[in-house]
Formats: structure tokens, sequence, C-alpha cells
């Protein structure tokens, strides 16, 4: 089974869109494939990016029919900030994320792990998550990154982060507000050292 970890340059820059794309491209080519959220924030009463992923893995994967929520998403907090935040600082036991990830792996060939935040999310004082992604031994983390102005910065700050713990990364751009603008005042750069671009 393969792991990909799914991760960003901050929040809201489209690690679910991008997941769920990854999804059904996977099962297109013949994968059986399932989603985790190791830890989602701002929950009320179910966790509003995880039902996307398990409504997804359900429709695409029927050896899913019996796994529930807290099977995707196996930990959540009220208040959306960073789960170290969220918790109140209480020390996030992360064993139910293993258990999930046992429960998932024999039912896919294909699980995608999509983090919280960035990977300087703290979810423990001192443990962040680009250190669940390296203890997960993922085989690929896929970096979302935005196409406006500052994504030069954002994109290599977070991809030397990973290229510093040697942990397998590809970058996809995500460009929700329309690549004119992308193409004039950031692409150069990227051009220039030549940056392989992929595009959600």
């Amino acid at each position: 089974m393969q792991k990909i970890f799914i991760t960003a340059t901050n929040t809201d820059i489209g690690k679910t869109f991008t997941t769920l794309k990854l999804m059904q491209h996977y099962a297109k080519e013949g994968y059986k494939v399932a989603a985790l959220k190791p830890i989602e924030t701002g929950v009320d009463k179910f966790p509003p990016d995880g039902m996307k992923l398990l409504t997804l893995s359900q429709n695409l994967n029927p050896n899913l029919k019996n796994i529930t929520i807290e099977d995707i998403v196996p930990i959540t907090f009220e208040l959306p900030a960073a789960p170290f935040i969220a918790s109140q600082a209480q020390k996030i036991d992360l064993d139910p994320i293993y258990k999930s990830i046992q429960k998932l792996q024999p039912l896919c060939d294909v699980l995608f792990i999509e983090g919280a935040g960035g990977l300087y999310v703290p979810i423990n004082k001192d443990y962040f998550m680009i250190d669940l992604i390296e203890d997960l031994h993922v085989n690929k983390t896929i970096l979302v990154t935005h196409c406006d102005l500052g994504c030069i910065n954002d994109t290599l700050l977070s991809k030397h982060s990973l290229d510093q713990k040697k942990i397998p990364n590809e970058v996809y751009f995500n460009c929700k507000n329309g690549r004119e603008n992308f193409e004039k005042v950031s692409k150069p750069f990227f051009d220039a050292i030549d940056f392989k671009i992929n595009f959600v």
C-alpha cells in the first residue's frame, strides 16, 4: 500500500480539493483508494473536510462501506485553530491516527493523508505537522501552493523544509484566482530556476 500525504503552504490553499482530485485520478487508474485526515479543527458536529473524504472514499471503494467518520478523522477539536491551541495545550495522543491507518491499510492500494494547515502547524508544543509526515513514512508528499503574489517565498520555504528532511515531494499550484497573474509575476522566476510546475 502507498501512503501519499497532502500538505500546503498555509491553510485554505486547497488541500481537500487536491486530495479529492487525486483520489478520483488514482481510482480511474484502477487503484482502490481511501483517505484519512488525522486531525481536523473547527468541528461542530461533523468534520466538513472529513465528510467529503468519507463520501468520496465510499463512492470509489466498496471495501469502505463500513468505515465511519471517526476512522477517517480520528482526532477533532471545536476551536478552528492549530491543534496544539485547539486542544488547550493538552498533549495530543496520536495513537488514534495509527489505529485508523491500520484499519484502512488492508482495504486500499493508496491511502491519501490530508494534513491540517501547513508544515509547521503545531500538533504538540514540540511536534509539528512535518514531524507527523516523517513519522508516518509516507511514499510521497504533495505540497499544494497558491499562485498569488508571495507564492515564490511560500513555496520555496515549504519545499526547502521537506527537502531538508529528505521527504520525497512534488509541488502542485492551485490557481484559485486564475493563472494570468501567476504567469506575469511569479512563473518567470520558477522558469528561470527550472522549477517543475504542476497545476492542480
